[in-house]
């Protein structure tokens, strides 16, 4: 047993010394997006995405899951965000794949109940390498300032398919559409972060009885 947890503490030594950093560039007719991320930052966040309301988001996904993003984007805004929104979701997905590599080690699965006010949203995901998404908001306005609350429904489909992860997001409460908005992705970090954290337990080990993801 002392061989066995030596090799499991030097595997974790092992694991969480290397640096979990991915920067993925994509440019296509409508978009030039570039993502850089650091699974085992301190929060740090720059966005410029050419929208606001995005950037706040995204701003809440480095800071409650202290992962440091820099997410520079630039898109076709005189016909509207999709294009940018979702061409960021789909990078920021990427790079999040990229980062986690092969996945050993990680726990793997993630839940967290956030609430902001009246609102409050239930985030659980797993690290899958299957991608779903189930999508349970309600989100009663169109807009939250020039944000189109449709866009949040396209950002994490682009994030979930690109990442291969399952993500199911739940409402629980919520009648504003910024706070209702902004829960999630509260809850989203929050679960992201126990998710890629290292596993002591199971360090070196990919995380599925399976032995691959």
């Amino acid at each position: 047993m002392q061989t066995t947890n030596r090799q499991v503490n030097s595997n974790y030594d092992r694991l969480t010394e290397i640096p979990r950093i991915a920067t993925v560039h994509r440019t296509t007719g409508e978009t030039n997006v570039q993502v850089t991320i650091n699974l085992d930052g301190t929060g740090k966040c720059t966005a410029a995405t050419g929208i606001p309301f995005l950037n706040h988001m995204l701003h809440q996904i480095a800071s409650h899951g202290l992962i440091d993003i820099d997410v520079q984007a630039k898109g076709d805004w005189e016909i509207d965000d999709h294009h940018t929104n979702e061409d960021v979701g789909i990078t920021l997905g990427q790079a999040f794949n990229q980062a986690l590599g092969d996945r050993k080690g990680i726990v793997r699965f993630g839940n967290f109940l956030a609430p902001l006010d009246e609102a409050l949203v239930q985030v659980a995901l797993d690290f899958s390498g299957r991608p779903h998404l189930s999508y349970g908001l309600q989100i009663p306005t169109q807009r939250v300032g020039t944000y189109d609350t449709q866009l949040v429904r396209e950002f994490f489909v682009a994030l979930v398919n690109h990442s291969q992860m399952t993500l199911h997001i739940r409402q629980l409460d919520g009648i504003n559409s910024h706070h209702i908005i902004e829960a999630t992705f509260k809850a989203f970090a929050r679960a992201t972060r126990l998710a890629v954290e290292i596993d002591p337990r199971r360090a070196g080990l990919i995380p599925s009885s399976k032995g691959v993801l």
